[in-house]
């Protein structure tokens, strides 16, 4: 059997001492969302680059508005107005105000914008009915960013915000790492694509959707998806085609069966084991090894092991080739129910999270059968029970993986 299984935390360890960020590259801005930096961006001016408004009203001097109350306003002179994109082509005089928009720059010799509110227009003056402090409703320039302030690190990953932020320090383009080409393979002469007649014995290529899905979430581009059947040369052809990408992820044939290929294909094409069978259920029967810069998975071909094993160890390994910092997705939640258990294997339970005034609890899907795949339905995370624990009780703090896209339900 080649040995004891690798624990899980091991078995992490060893694929990410093999996974080392890509090249980077240029990538236009509105190509950049989900990728990571490979840059640190520093800002080269303030954000935004000039006092503005923070409200529709007047900009004022505030010692002339000193006086002001209600039933006794100040009269001053509307000598024009700052709008938005539109700043006032005069600076603000004694006793004058200035018509000022939310977002408008404040004029030279303001200090502060009194509120429309408190306000009352009458022709080319303004009665203004409260005395404003010096500063009032003015944003002042790079409040937000500062001038040479490093508003991205490198190995962020690049989302809504991280763009918005990316356009107001002006960057149309930025340095990101190279995505990592993902290759697809799934065996089994039982699987049939969606839409081909099933004879007996023969099930759906499920595999071959979902875990493509999870590479794109991941952020790995998905060059290929192929299938083989279970016979040692088209198994061989069919791996070797996916060996041109940065990853190789074949899903079943992976196992001691006789109809299983998937090993022997490995050696024959040079691929160097790292490890087989991990301490893991479910998942135990995975295989990881690499040619060249190539890292290759043999995903077991049980869709739920697949999709557990894919999001414990490839997906990390997907992060740290784009780019991204070595973390993992995990936290802590509480156990909503029992857990029977034997120790020797860790277990990666599927469960739904509710958020409650105590925190996160993690409800376990009924189902945890690794054919069960409607079980990752409305699953948000992985309950991670260690291999040397036995039954675990509700009410017990558990270390939890989150699933990518999950919900998280309250």
């Amino acid at each position: 059997m080649d040995g004891e299984p690798i624990e899980l935390d091991d078995a992490l360890g060893a694929v990410l001492a093999r996974a080392t960020p890509l090249e980077d590259e240029d990538v236009a801005l509105r190509e950049a969302l989900g990728r990571w930096l490979a840059e640190d961006v520093v800002a080269g001016a303030p954000v935004q680059g000039f006092d503005n408004s923070a409200m529709d009203g007047f900009a004022v001097r505030a010692a002339d508005t000193a006086a002001a109350r209600p039933g006794s306003p100040v009269a001053l002179e509307v000598a024009g107005e700052s709008r938005a994109g539109h700043p006032a082509s005069d600076a603000l005089g004694a006793g004058q105000a200035i018509a000022i928009s939310t977002g408008a720059m404040l004029p030279a010799g303001a200090d502060a914008v009194v509120r429309v509110e408190d306000t009352e227009r009458r022709g080319d003056r303004v009665l203004v009915e409260a005395g404003v402090a010096a500063g009032l409703d003015v944003r002042r320039a790079g409040e937000d960013i500062a001038a040479g302030e490093t508003v991205l690190a490198r190995g962020v990953r690049i989302g809504p915000a991280q763009l918005g932020v990316l356009a107001s320090v002006g960057r149309d383009a930025v340095r990101c790492h190279r995505r990592p080409r993902v290759a697809v393979v799934t065996s089994g002469d039982e699987l049939k694509m969606p839409g081909e007649p099933l004879a007996p014995g023969e099930v759906r290529n499920s595999n071959s959707y979902s875990v493509p899905a999870l590479a794109a979430l991941a952020g790995a581009e998905v060059c290929s998806v192929a299938w083989t059947p279970d016979e040692p040369e088209a198994t061989r052809a069919a791996v070797e085609a996916g060996l041109d990408a940065d990853v190789t992820l074949v899903c079943g044939g992976v196992s001691v069966g006789e109809h299983d290929h998937v090993k022997d294909v490995f050696d024959r094409l040079g691929v160097e084991r790292a490890f087989w069978r991990v301490a893991l259920r479910p998942g135990g029967p995975t295989w990881f090894g690499t040619r060249g810069d190539t890292l290759v998975f043999g995903l077991p071909g049980n869709p739920v092991s697949a999709m557990v094993t894919f999001t414990l160890l490839a997906r990390p390994a997907l992060v740290a080739l784009g780019g991204g910092r070595r973390r993992r997705q995990r936290t802590f939640a509480t156990l909503a129910s029992d857990l029977e258990k034997r120790p020797g294997r860790a277990h990666a339970v599927r469960c739904r999270l509710e958020l409650t005034e105590d925190g996160w609890r993690a409800h376990p899907a009924p189902h945890q059968g690794s054919h069960v795949l409607t079980s990752m339905l409305g699953a948000d995370c992985l309950a991670l029970i260690p291999a040397r624990s036995g039954d675990v009780r509700a009410g017990e703090r558990v270390e939890i993986e989150l699933l990518d896209g999950a919900s998280m339900a309250s």
